[in-house]
């Protein structure tokens, strides 16, 4: 009888483990005893009142007591995320949180809230199960909402967790609002159990959104990898031709690496008003757009490229990573120097996969990345910030401008881009065109993801990237990257036979260097460029412009300074803080640049030749 009940047990253990852990247990020998039962961690996830914009999760705890030292401690502290990956900046997501109680035995335990976005529970039980509510009202990708129409789940906001099991398997249990029949995410659901999921660890189950509701889904198959579409909200679109050119975008985009790491992958799209962007995860992405993406062409492409920058992010970043980007610290920030790269870079392949793809002709392309200098060299704060600094900072600047911040910081999604232009031009100078930005992804990949199973630092990027161009970088590494200092474009360029050329008029008209927004007919200065009229002589941001020699402003400031010469002085009135100032301003040099790549004078064959391989000429 006990060789018979101990078999029960044991058959026990595999049936609940193996389909669904990768923990399985082994079976055992008569001679050796049943290994310490595993803790498990379950979230079940309901909405029963969705128009209250609430979310109620239970965690269930099981077998914990050992692995979290409650038994020795005589509490277990539980843990809410304050950030959540690809978006630098402290969210404090406990803000949302309330009504937190936790219960052993169907008894009610102690608990303390000790930090922020910790509460310690006083058990040393097995089993505990904790309940709290999530206020949830805030529909970006970046953060959770739910309403009467549908709800989506930014993980790290919603789901709590213990440090000493964050290497274990999370399963999910969602429970829709009793109209809604769907759930989309990249989550591996768990055979046989309706709307159940797992994730092998923590750090999966917060790469992992879930959009909840009656969304409308479509798939295709791309890299022989299944893609679903979860579309939410009310858009006009043509399903077979969006289909067809997602799957362009993303088997362009895989040939980049070479290999596909999923074996399947979630588009989530909400389309509202705004929009808002994307937020890349390990086998899905969050997409926002507005119901007009696909109404004209311009529209469409701005929509796929937003699809080509999230999707490659399933590479780069997500598993070609600086060594900050994970195993992450999801209580305080992750300080890397390589957001250029993590995120500029991608914005650079966004558009490069848009050109190999067919989407963007060789002319256009060189369009966009002219228009992407002419956007960082219009910035005063491309020569106070490096794209280094911009990366560094990100945890306080990039998501928190002010009215000075084009003045003094620069975006490293914008530079990154630029930057990725320049580096892929100079592996392909240094190689002959032998090499590309591609190889150096490959390398990446291979070594670091593949091979170290680790992200890597400044110095081994710089190392490798030298190492795929064939000679040192010293330029791009130690002025282009690391300095505000300006970049000598055209020694990039000249390889591929095209120069850099200002192509802005030239005018005699006078620069005043500041925008004002009219609000309830008061027309006030939103921002003032550094080195302008306006910042040299005193006009201050939150200033109402009242008037200009003598006349009132109202709505168009542009007419009282078009035509006027530089030299020319107005005459402002400002209301500032209640009181009414004279301020003389007098007009300076318009500064901005307008740039555009043409050829150089008589190419020679090994420049057509690079040319080609550069924009995938054939």
């Amino acid at each position: 009888m006990k060789k018979n009940a101990r078999l029960l047990y044991l058959l026990t253990v595999w049936i609940f483990f193996a389909p669904n852990s990768p923990s399985a247990a082994t079976p055992l020998t008569d001679d050796e005893t049943p290994p310490a039962p595993i803790p498990s961690i379950t979230y079940v996830l309901s909405m029963p009142e969705p128009q209250t914009h609430y979310f109620e999760v239970e965690m269930q705890l099981k077998n914990s007591a050992a692995a979290t030292n409650a038994k020795k401690n005589g509490y277990v502290d539980i843990k809410m995320p304050v950030w959540t990956p690809g978006s630098y900046l402290i969210r404090e997501y406990a803000k949302n949180v309330e009504a937190f109680t936790a219960t052993a035995g169907g008894k009610a335990v102690a608990s303390d809230k000790i930090r922020k976005n910790a509460w310690r529970v006083y058990s040393a039980d097995n089993d505990l199960t904790i309940r709290y509510r999530v206020y949830a009202n805030e529909l970006t990708v970046r953060t959770s909402f739910v309403d009467i129409d549908h709800g989506y789940v930014t993980p790290a906001g919603v789901f709590m967790y213990l440090d000493a099991l964050k290497g274990n398997p999370h399963r999910v249990v969602v429970q829709p609002y009793k109209a809604w029949k769907q759930v989309a995410t990249g989550l591996k659901p768990v055979a046989g159990a309706t709307f159940t999921y797992e994730a092998a660890d923590f750090d999966i189950l917060v790469d992992s959104p879930i959009e909840i509701g009656n969304h409308k889904t479509f798939s295709f198959t791309a890299s022989n990898v299944p893609h679903t579409v979860a579309m939410y909200g009310d858009a006009e679109y043509n399903e077979q031709r969006l289909t067809a050119d997602y799957k362009r975008v993303c088997e362009a985009a895989a040939t980049v690496v070479g290999e596909h790491p999923c074996t399947d992958y979630t588009f989530i799209v909400h389309h509202i008003p705004p929009g808002g962007g994307g937020l890349e995860h390990l086998n899905s992405t969050t997409l926002e757009t507005n119901r007009y993406a696909y109404s004209t062409e311009a529209n469409y492409k701005g929509f796929l490229t937003l699809v080509a920058h999230e999707y490659f992010h399933l590479w780069n970043v997500k598993r070609i990573r600086p060594i900050a980007l994970g195993p992450f610290d999801y209580e305080n920030e992750n300080y890397t120097h390589m957001l250029w790269l993590s995120e500029g870079c991608t914005s650079f392949y966004e558009d490069n996969i848009l050109r190999r793809a067919g989407f963007h002709t060789p002319e256009a392309y060189l369009g966009i990345v002219a228009n992407d200098i002419t956007q960082i060299e219009n910035q005063p704060g491309n020569r106070v910030q490096s794209a280094t600094e911009s990366s560094w900072d990100a945890w306080i600047k990039g998501y928190r401008p002010n009215e000075n911040s084009s003045n003094t910081t620069i975006s490293y999604y914008s530079k990154g881009s630029v930057l990725g232009t320049l580096l892929n031009l100079s592996i392909l100078a240094g190689s002959n065109g032998e090499r590309s930005m591609d190889d150096l992804m490959r390398y990446l990949y291979a070594e670091y993801y593949k091979k170290q199973k680790r992200g890597f630092t400044d110095d081994e990027f710089r190392r490798a990237a030298e190492q795929i161009a064939g000679r040192k970088l010293d330029d791009f590494f130690t002025t282009a990257l690391t300095t505000a200092d300006p970049i000598q474009y055209n020694a990039y360029f000249e390889p591929v036979g095209l120069q850099l050329v200002n192509v802005a008029g030239k005018t005699q008209d006078g620069f005043l260097g500041a925008t004002t927004s009219v609000v309830n007919g008061k027309s006030t200065v939103t921002s003032v460029r550094r080195g302008s009229a306006a910042y040299t002589d005193g006009l201050n941001v939150g200033d109402e412009l009242i008037s200009v020699n003598g006349l009132r402003v109202g709505d168009d400031l542009l007419r009282f300074v078009s035509g006027r010469r530089v030299g020319d002085v107005l005459q402002l009135v400002v209301n500032r803080s209640g009181q009414l100032r004279e301020l003389p301003v007098k007009l300076t040099q318009n500064p901005l640049v307008s740039y555009r790549l043409e050829p150089t004078a008589n190419q020679t064959a090994a420049q057509k030749s690079l040319y080609a391989k550069w924009l995938f000429i054939k």
